[in-house]
């Protein structure tokens, strides 16, 4: 089912950078995934604009919505970056801080009940985390070193059947950054995964099940 009418209003009132098509796609792998009644687990928070759409999924079914960030930015958010927001500079620290932002964000959507937000590196988060997960969407920093972190990190503890969701994939080099491809490449290559649905740069796997 589409997201309920409110949860699209915060959705597109959130700051953030997912068109609303790629939003639909997530929240449809997140609702599928929700069966499996495990967690879902999202890298890369901002704002939460697309936490909304995990949390609003994870409430209906009764499950919970993970999210991992440093809120630091990544990096194409820093000074001097194309996509540097300054009115998410900390002054006290002069560093970026999405996290206010963030908790604004699940407050005007009713949604905070419903997400466990780790502040903190995703590897550092990943190495201590032991259940399994019925959804990892992967959209943290975009150079190699850290999809490729993101992955070997999180991927291990996808479920059967869980969906792994990639953001950014762009098969062309002129279209965006490429470590999100190669990562989507190598889920592909390795024999565990097949393709669900593309929705512009977002790419949705399955982790196949294993044979009993």
């Amino acid at each position: 089912m589409p997201p309920k009418p409110e949860i699209l209003a915060a959705f597109e009132a959130a700051k953030g950078f997912m068109p609303l098509d790629e939003g639909l796609a997530l929240h449809a792998a997140a609702e599928e995934a929700a069966r499996l009644a495990l967690p879902l687990l999202e890298v890369g928070t901002y704002c939460g604009r697309s936490t909304i759409l995990l949390a609003a999924a994870a409430r209906e079914a009764g499950v919970t919505a993970v999210t991992v960030d440093h809120h630091r930015g990544s990096e194409e958010q820093q000074p001097g970056w194309e996509y540097h927001d300054a009115s998410l500079v900390d002054e006290a620290v002069g560093r970026m801080d999405t996290l206010p932002a963030f908790r604004r964000t699940l407050h005007q959507a009713g949604l905070e009940e419903h997400v466990v937000a780790i502040v903190g590196r995703s590897p550092l988060a990943a190495s201590l985390w032991a259940a399994p997960l019925g959804l990892v969407f992967i959209d943290g920093g975009h150079t190699d070193e850290h999809a490729t972190a993101d992955y070997e990190g999180w991927v291990p503890h996808l479920a059967p059947g869980g969906l792994l969701v990639i953001h950014d994939v762009f098969p062309d080099p002129a279209d965006g950054g490429q470590a999100p491809y190669r990562v989507y490449r190598r889920a592909l290559e390795s024999g565990e995964f097949t393709e669900v649905s593309v929705t512009r740069s977002l790419r949705v796997l399955r982790r196949v099940p294993v044979a009993a």
